[in-house]
């Protein structure tokens, strides 16, 4: 048997809420969790003030349905099947959406991964040299073969690196949480913020609220 390897045109979907204006303050570059569309993950950020925020969410292309209803549709970034390839397919993806996109210089920038979109978030700003205004590692885990050489385009003078986890996550053990904690330091120093909210492994809307307020 011989496994073989083709490149060949994608198209594929993502989500914006809200229209980038004159008056917009912040964009945010927000990566859903497994199991999560665009559509539906984009919503969680609907409380932001619509004039100051608009939002793009990339839609991970590998779907599937839940739960084997055969009802509900979800995706996934990335597995352990063929990752390294997965992942450039990943960022030329963002790179497409970012192009397409267009973010203004004088905005804020904020980059968010939640749960698996913290993998793709962050190998995104480490492999393009994004700068951003906020970088929001929401409970997530950091890919361990990131460097503190691969951010060295960012400063945290400038960014703010914020680690947020809900106190009740299920998949936050301690010995994880002092793990991710030691990745941080490890890639930007003690300069970031370290955010526990009351609940589970869930988006939350009201951390959503305070974050373009750190």
């Amino acid at each position: 048997m011989n496994e073989k390897e083709i490149s060949y045109q994608v198209t594929n979907t993502y989500s914006t809420l809200n229209k980038l204006t004159p008056k917009t303050k912040n964009v945010w570059w927000v990566c859903h969790g497994i199991g999560y569309l665009s559509r539906y993950f984009i919503t969680y950020f609907s409380s932001l003030n619509a004039d100051e925020n608009y939002i793009i969410a990339p839609q991970a292309s590998s779907k599937y349905y839940l739960k084997n209803e055969y009802k509900y549709v979800g995706a996934s970034w990335l597995t352990k099947e063929n990752t390294a390839q997965e992942i450039e397919n990943v960022l030329r993806n963002f790179d497409a959406i970012y192009q397409a996109e267009q973010v203004p210089a004088h905005v804020n920038f904020y980059v968010l991964g939640f749960s698996q979109g913290v993998s793709v978030a962050m190998r995104w700003i480490a492999r393009r040299k994004i700068v951003c205004d906020q970088l929001i590692i929401y409970a997530g885990s950091i890919p361990t073969e990131l460097k503190k050489e691969d951010f060295s385009h960012i400063d945290t003078n400038e960014t703010k690196i914020i680690l947020i986890v809900g106190n009740r996550d299920e998949y936050l053990t301690e010995e994880r949480m002092q793990l991710e904690h030691k990745k941080v330091q490890t890639l930007f120093g003690n300069e970031y913020i370290f955010d526990i909210f009351d609940g589970a492994h869930i988006m939350s809307r009201k951390v959503i609220e305070t974050l373009d307020k750190k």
